[in-house]
């Protein structure tokens, strides 16, 4: 007996990457090449998708893995010649708009924050709080810059350089990305490399995102009304599920932190 052939409607995958970046606690989930790699592959190759849309809301984090993960992105798209659409939630700042840059086109809401090209380096700094206490800090490396940036000790001139030495390429990496990504989409009159963040209409005329649109009806306006969707998202653990993860708590504590620079609490 002959199976009659079915026409199934076109599919656009769905991703939701939400989170700091680099962030692998204890449950082994979290924004991270090698946590999001199995869900881009099944993202890009099952069912033929006309189109990968990727759901950002987060703050940044760890530029490696965020440059990482965009490469897997563009890597697939471009095996695959699949478009891919990014739409900012809450946040897409820092490592998080890095993400959204791997998409031919970014989404925003009107109230999205995006932006905060920059690198950040941050630290406390306890040598005289310890003095005050009559406490001696000891300890012995082998090379002289092994303790840079002790917080146990004052900070000095050479430390601050050396620190400065690393974060300079890091920025330079991030603004070639924007630049290769959105190209002359990207407002000629503004410095937008400055770390400074954006609402979402700003955005748009700035050309860091291509307009105000949410997931659904603009995938079908682009694609058709009768468009099906399958989501992927990472899976959670027990452990991360019940909150028995002391590690899991404080990444949480963090990830909080980290959203709230942005004026974007997570409930």
């Amino acid at each position: 007996m002959k199976i009659p052939f079915v026409n199934r409607p076109a599919t656009v995958a769905v991703l939701r990457l939400q989170g700091t970046i680099g962030t692998t606690g204890r449950g082994g989930s979290g924004l991270s090449d090698a946590a999001l790699a199995p869900l881009l592959e099944r993202a890009f190759k099952r069912r033929k998708p006309v189109a990968v849309a990727l759901l950002v809301n987060s703050p940044g984090g760890s530029p490696v893995q965020s440059s990482l993960i965009g490469a897997r992105i563009r890597r697939l798209a471009e095996e695959r010649e699949i478009p891919v659409h990014a739409f900012v939630e809450d946040v897409a700042a820092s490592g998080g708009y890095w993400l959204a840059t791997a998409a031919d086109f970014i989404w925003a809401d009107e109230s999205s924050v995006l932006d905060s090209i920059g690198v950040i380096s941050s630290g406390f700094g306890f040598a005289e709080l310890i003095e005050r206490h009559g406490i001696e800090r000891r300890v012995h490396t082998a090379g002289r810059s092994k303790s840079m940036l002790d917080p146990f000790r004052p900070e000095t001139p050479e430390d601050i350089a050396r620190l400065n030495r690393l974060l300079g390429p890091i920025h330079e990496a991030f603004k070639d990305q924007v630049r290769t990504r959105r190209g002359n989409r990207l407002a000629a009159d503004h410095d937008l490399f400055t770390g400074e963040i954006w609402t979402g209409r700003e955005a748009v005329a700035l050309g860091l995102a291509d307009g105000i649109a949410h997931l659904v009806p603009k995938m079908r306006e682009l694609y058709g009304k009768k468009i099906r969707f399958l989501t992927y998202g990472q899976r959670v653990s027990w452990f991360r599920r019940f909150g028995l993860s002391a590690d899991d708590f404080l990444e949480s504590i963090e990830e909080r932190a980290a959203f709230a620079r942005f004026g974007a609490g997570r409930g």
